[in-house]
């Protein structure tokens, strides 16, 4: 019985299709992906918090991970080169062994030097663990989108994808502080990177994708990367592919999805730090996000995936954009009223919910739109699009915080007109959402329509 089979009969089967070895291999390596994300910002915002450093310092760490927007820079050569030593085992499983090594050797290092070992110093770990990350995310991103055999098992894998990624962003914001609690930041640090052994041992044991080998065989031995030809084909033929692909909705595209997830970027790097000051204990924030969290991400992830699936990508997109906004902004319910349990634990459910709602949504969609042979490169395209403007703009935030703090606001009055200043900011993204749904009944996408 194929994957697509299982999906329509139902019951047992879509509980059964998880086991496929395609699909395991994906919960893993999302993983893998998604365990680096938050240990070079969010949560490296809480150790820094806990020795110390201020908002405003904070807030610009976090532009390490700025490496996440900038992957169609090497995106290409990745799309057309082997891994280095790697290489034979196939060119994606090779890079991402690479990447997934580098990832390991970059945490070991985060937690060796801490912050007592300088923050230049301990900033340049992080960013080398964000570019290895983000190179990790173009590989695992393209092999998804490769091994896929149709439009149902694309969904599938990005539903498993981002299952794999929500439980490593569990473990790295929410079990990691209770961890830290008791055994110390360093140390916690140093188990986050022995378990990037899971991605390791995904990708050995993982399929090489055989449906774009032909397309790579025919680039190989027509437009050679080191040719003027085949190097301006591997830059720019990705970009000109996706604008002839999609015409002028292109551009209302890329502007959407630049927006789309702006309110979690903005408000991000000053989650931890508002805890933090909010006087709630590691213990406590780690408990509810590994309780009622987890809880609420699994059921996001799943409602999104049925939602894409029942009421098309848009559709959910607007819900997501919707559900992340009010999320968002009702952090500044605990601001202004303080946190007891059953309030902090509220909120974190509906954040939680919207963020694995909307980020299913929006992985989805994205990968619907790329094209065979410039797979890599062109979803890295999309995914830092939908990075860069939130990771630029999040770098000031604590900075915000501060201002706030100092002209006429108490600390939390600060913390609370924040988190509805950036729930606000998604409104832009939901008007994109109903504009491109509207435009597209009237004239339905390629992708969507094969499909």
């Amino acid at each position: 019985m194929s994957i697509a089979e299982g999906l329509k009969r139902g019951g047992l089967g879509n509980v059964l299709v998880y086991f496929r070895p395609r699909v395991a291999t994906m919960l893993l390596l999302g993983f893998s992906s998604g365990l680096p994300f938050f240990l070079t910002g969010n949560t490296l915002g809480y150790w820094l918090r806990d020795e110390g450093t201020s908002l405003t310092a904070i807030g610009f760490l976090s532009w390490v991970g700025i490496a996440y927007s900038l992957k169609p820079l090497w995106a290409p050569i990745i799309d057309r080169v082997d891994a280095p030593i790697f290489g034979r085992l196939g060119r994606r499983r090779g890079w991402m062994l690479v990447a997934q090594f580098l990832v390991c050797l970059g945490l070991i290092a985060m937690s060796v030097i801490g912050p007592q070992g300088g923050l230049a110093l301990l900033g340049a770990c992080a960013l080398l663990v964000a570019f290895a990350s983000s190179t990790q995310d173009i590989v695992v991103d393209a092999w998804r989108i490769e091994i896929a055999d149709n439009a149902d098992e694309l969904g599938l894998l990005s539903s498993a994808y981002q299952l794999g990624y929500r439980v490593a962003i569990l473990i790295t914001d929410a079990l990691i502080l209770i961890a830290a609690s008791h055994f110390g930041w360093n140390i916690s640090y140093g188990v986050m990177a022995a378990l990037m052994l899971v991605g390791i041992l995904a990708t050995w044991k993982a399929m090489e994708p055989r449906r774009v080998e032909a397309v790579n065989a025919d680039n190989r031995a027509v437009l050679p990367l080191w040719t003027p030809r085949g190097f301006f084909d591997a830059v720019v033929g990705p970009f000109s592919a996706f604008f002839l692909t999609h015409g002028w909705m292109a551009l209302l595209m890329l502007l959407m999805i630049s927006l789309y997830r702006l309110p979690d970027f903005i408000m991000g790097p000053m989650a931890n730090p508002f805890y933090h000051d909010l006087g709630l204990s590691k213990d406590v924030v780690g408990g509810v996000r590994a309780s009622v969290g987890l809880i609420f991400s699994l059921l996001g992830v799943a409602a999104g995936g049925l939602c894409c699936v029942r009421f098309g990508y848009l559709k959910t997109l607007i819900a997501g954009a919707v559900a992340q906004a009010l999320a968002i902004a009702s952090f500044a319910i605990l601001a202004f009223y303080g946190a007891d349990l059953q309030t902090f634990s509220a909120i974190m459910a509906a954040d939680n919910f919207s963020t694995g709602f909307a980020g299913v949504a929006l992985v989805t969609y994205m990968s619907s739109l790329t094209s065979l042979g410039y797979t890599a490169t062109q979803y890295a395209l999309l995914s830092s699009t939908y990075a860069y403007l939130g990771k630029i703009l999040k770098g000031p935030s604590g900075a915000v915080v501060e201002y706030l703090s100092l002209h006429g606001h108490s600390l939390m009055s600060a913390y609370g007109m924040f988190f509805i200043g950036a729930g606000a900011i998604g409104v832009p993204a939901l008007i994109l959402c109903i504009l491109l749904s509207r435009l597209q009944k009237a004239a339905p996408h390629p992708a969507r329509s094969a499909a």
